[in-house]
């Protein structure tokens, strides 16, 4: 399955970013009045004790802007339960601002606020551009206190800090298909946790970048780069860590097994990726029970990797899991819905290729009623239905037929292409082929 393209926003035009800020600016010019107000200028004839007043009331000030970024924080936490992922971005954008008035610019805590809010520009709003312009920011602050700091509480939160730094820049530079980049910063992020572990001499928990996600995107990364044996190291890696933590039946395990499945297929070990889809596909069983959506995309997945493998002894097996798949898809989501007509679909063009055309126009024709309220009367999906019924009465020697159908995708086409398009011209040679 194709994933779908990730709309990069320009820098430049970060609106959350200058509404928060002009909000903390706000704090800021409050807490500058509160200290006018308590002592204003007096000339240098001020007493110790004076100055030492002055000294406790100019904290007292500032405990308007830690107060608030204990707010925020918390906050924070609040609105990603709720799922309320713009206005968490909002909360962290404030707490960047108002660790900047706290601790000044160049404290390790602002540049891990910073790295905070670059991780929920990735997470929470999938806007890698963003992520890698505020991570940058925050990469040379941390990485100047890390070799200075005598604390080992202070270097764990730094340590911390570069993790999810380095981790957010390798999956934003992934988003960006940028390979090799992303695997640069993703091994700086492991090396990082590695320090960590031994500075703590133990596995490290409550990150906000887990092992496994690390171990995840570094499989990936090593894909992105062509490195297969590489990639498929890093997923067994992560299946053993989710196993050994939260047993053999999780949730977690579903998406792995699917996509180490994908690489034993790019490796045409397709044994071994059946293998992986079949576990998939019995933990949804068990998870969500037979007719549900995920097990729906199980099935779909499973029939797909059987029909890969091209064994005559799979044949049974792809009918009945496509079979399988369609039926849950109409039962939980209806026949109309995408998922539903994308798999009929997938399950046709199988029936041509393997020689059951008046099945796979049957299914066809079945799904057209339902085409037409998903996608309207001339959408591109009616079509490509049109065309490959049309291609199939032809196989039939069915030509009377075959030249309506093909007349009704050329229309549909030429409304939506052109009459000079590939596709509108493809049409009008075949028709021009049967009408001779």
């Amino acid at each position: 399955m194709q994933a779908s393209p990730i709309r990069i926003p320009t820098v430049s035009n970060d609106t959350d970013w200058d509404f928060c800020f002009h909000l903390s600016q706000q704090t800021r010019i409050l807490a500058h009045q509160q200290t006018d107000e308590l002592y204003p200028a007096t000339g240098s004839g001020e007493s110790e004790e004076d100055t030492k007043a002055k000294e406790e009331k100019t904290t007292d000030c500032m405990s308007l802007p830690k107060e608030k970024l204990a707010q925020s924080q918390k906050k924070i936490a609040q609105l990603i339960k709720g799922k309320m992922n713009t206005q968490a971005n909002k909360e962290l954008i404030r707490c960047a601002i108002l660790s900047r008035i706290i601790f000044g610019e160049e404290h390790w805590k602002c540049a891990q606020a910073l790295a905070c809010l670059a991780y929920g520009y990735l997470t929470l709003r999938g806007l890698p551009a963003q992520a890698k312009k505020h991570a940058e920011s925050a990469k040379n602050t941390l990485l100047t206190w890390k070799g200075k700091t005598t604390s080992d509480k202070e270097r764990k939160e730094i340590l911390e800090a570069l993790v999810m730094l380095y981790y957010t820049l390798g999956v934003a530079w992934l988003l960006q298909n940028h390979g090799r980049e992303a695997y640069f910063n993703l091994q700086k992020a492991e090396r990082n946790m590695m320090e960590l572990k031994e500075l703590y001499r133990r596995g490290v928990c409550g990150l906000q970048v887990s092992e496994k996600d690390l171990t995840i995107a570094l499989g990936r990364a090593s894909l992105a780069i062509h490195r297969l044996n590489l990639a498929l190291a890093y997923f067994e890696k992560a299946i053993g860590n989710v196993i050994a933590a939260k047993g053999d039946r999780t949730l977690d395990l579903v998406s792995l097994y699917q996509e180490i499945a994908q690489m034993e297929q790019l490796r045409r070990n397709h044994d071994q990726a059946i293998q992986y889809l079949q576990q998939a596909h019995s933990i949804c069983v068990s998870l969500f029970t037979e007719v549900s959506p995920q097990t729906a995309e199980a099935s779909a997945l499973l029939a797909k990797a059987y029909a890969m493998s091209g064994e005559i002894q799979h044949r049974d097996a792809v009918e009945i899991y496509f079979i399988k798949s369609i039926s849950a898809y109409q039962t939980t989501l209806g026949p109309e819905d995408c998922e539903t007509l994308t798999t009929i679909e997938e399950f046709c063009k199988w029936l041509v290729q393997n020689g059951e055309k008046r099945e796979a126009y049957r299914l066809l024709k079945a799904s057209l009623k339902s085409q037409v309220i998903s996608y309207g009367d001339c959408s591109e999906r009616m079509a490509e239905t049109f065309y490959n019924m049309g291609r199939i009465c032809f196989a039939k020697g069915e030509l009377r037929k075959a030249i309506q159908l093909l007349r009704k995708c050329l229309m549909i086409q030429i409304l939506l292409y052109g009459s000079e398009h590939s596709k509108s011209r493809d049409t009008k040679n075949l028709l021009t082929l049967l009408q001779r």
